[in-house]
């Protein structure tokens, strides 16, 4: 009988299967040719079999339109995470030498005891030594190649400078990895290699209490977003144009710089990957150009708006070069003004004071938006949207007054509502009073050194 559980994956399986079933015979054709010094030329491998409809592999070959080369260096680098032992053989050695054969390339790892592809293993399978061949194999590892451009393949040559470019290590990305052994693609998340968070909502544009200026700044961004690139070719600017959009945004904490990227993204159908510079400048040269490339990568590819949170960190002003930390941090900041500028989608960089954000910088952005504190109106609509249940409320407290008396941001009040509503409940009360807020408030001005009037 089913459990059920194994059904949902028997169809990956399959393809999966039949899949590395295919590569083991083309690497045995492979090894032969070798061996026996036969004529190598992959055209003699037999034709990649028909996958499955229906299973993420067939999906994936079909939407990338990949070809039989293309599928066998594809096959490589998921084998050592499906069927490992298929690449044992390539542990042969050359008893000449008394070590492994050059040409198959790979490595072993620390923990893992199975042979681990590189470039240099995808060349001897799919080019032998057909030079015209190999030169052509560098294709697939273009960043315009499906393989990169959707963060399919990696060809990691990252660390080894001065070795020849196919000794890298071939891996595919762990969210092809998941959708083709589950058919559900999972979408990145935060990581020591992959420095951005995906930020979601459950609130809408009502919910966000701007002034009416702002906000007209904040459509003309989602208008952009809707139409941009369409609109600069049917009015002839696409050739003067540069690809994107740039924006600043700058204000006090709190005062809803991070929901409005978030909107942005949810009323335009696209994902918003927060990054915060702060956590992402790394003490080890090279690594962050290293994670914000990865982020790059897979922006570009999936039409992602990029919210580049504490933005100062990276382009804040900074003072004469000093020591070779400051030329490695001018380094950083070249690196990443020229991946910003270069790229074609959205780009929101969010700052406490505009001040701090180097004037060389700020020449770039298409548009600075300014979130200002909430004036008393606002605020009041803010108290009353974030607590909707009026029932909640003991007769005794004043929105009206509270509003009036005590300047706080958006993210601010949620903070003062929070905590309010633990010391409710911690007392046993249904409502919350104003001494429960008035012990909130105090807490949340304490930490700017202010005290309840």
């Amino acid at each position: 009988m089913s459990t059920g559980v194994d059904d949902r994956y028997a169809l990956h399986a399959m393809a999966l299967s039949q899949e590395l079933d295919w590569l083991e015979a083309v690497l045995n054709l492979r090894l032969e040719q070798h061996f026996q010094q036969q004529p190598q030329g992959f055209d003699a491998a037999p034709p990649p079999p028909s996958l499955p409809a229906g299973s993420a592999l067939a999906q994936l070959v079909d939407e990338q339109g990949l070809l039989a080369a293309e599928r066998a260096v594809l096959a490589l680098a998921l084998a050592p995470h499906v069927r490992p032992s298929v690449l044992d053989l390539l542990f042969v050695r050359n008893q000449n030498l008394d070590r492994g054969f050059t040409e198959f390339g790979g490595w072993k790892a620390q923990r893992h005891g199975g042979f681990l592809p590189t470039g240099e293993t995808a060349a001897f399978l799919v080019a032998g030594d057909d030079l015209a061949r190999r030169i052509a194999l560098f294709d697939l590892f273009d960043p315009q190649h499906p393989f990169m451009a959707r963060d399919i393949l990696r060809l990691d040559c990252e660390g080894a400078s001065n070795e020849p470019q196919l000794s890298g290590a071939l891996s595919v990305s762990a969210e092809t990895l998941q959708r083709l052994q589950t058919g559900v693609w999972h979408k990145p998340d935060y990581n020591i290699q992959f420095p951005a968070k995906r930020i979601t909502t459950d609130l809408g544009w009502p919910d966000l209490v701007l002034t009416p200026d702002v906000l007209d700044e904040i459509m003309v961004i989602q208008t952009w977003m809707q139409r941009g690139p369409d609109l600069m070719q049917d009015w002839g600017l696409g050739r003067a144009v540069k690809p994107g959009y740039r924006s600043l945004f700058y204000g006090p904490p709190g005062t809803g710089k991070t929901l409005t990227a978030t909107l942005l993204g949810q009323s335009t159908g696209v994902d918003v990957y927060r990054i915060d510079l702060s956590m992402v400048v790394s003490k080890y040269i090279g690594e962050t150009e290293k994670n914000l490339a990865r982020v790059f990568d897979q922006a570009q590819s999936r039409r992602w708006v990029l919210f580049f949170d504490e933005a100062d960190a990276l382009f804040g002003k900074r003072g004469a070069v000093q020591n070779s930390n400051d030329r490695h941090a001018n380094q950083e900041i070249a690196y990443l003004l020229q991946r910003v500028e270069d790229f074609p989608g959205v780009v929101i960089l969010a700052s406490n004071l505009r001040g701090n954000i180097d004037d060389a910088f700020s020449r770039r952005f298409q548009s600075m938006v300014y979130f200002p504190m909430p004036d008393a109106d606002q605020r009041l609509r803010l108290w009353r949207g974030l607590l909707p249940q009026s029932d909640r409320l003991a007769p005794d407290v004043d929105l009206e007054a509270i509003a009036e008396q005590h300047v706080l941001s958006g993210g601010a009040i949620v903070n003062v509502l929070r905590f309010a509503v633990l010391q409710a409940a911690r007392s046993g009360a249904a409502q919350v009073g104003a001494s429960h807020l008035r012990m909130a408030l105090a807490k949340e001005l304490s930490k700017e050194g202010r005290t309840v009037g």
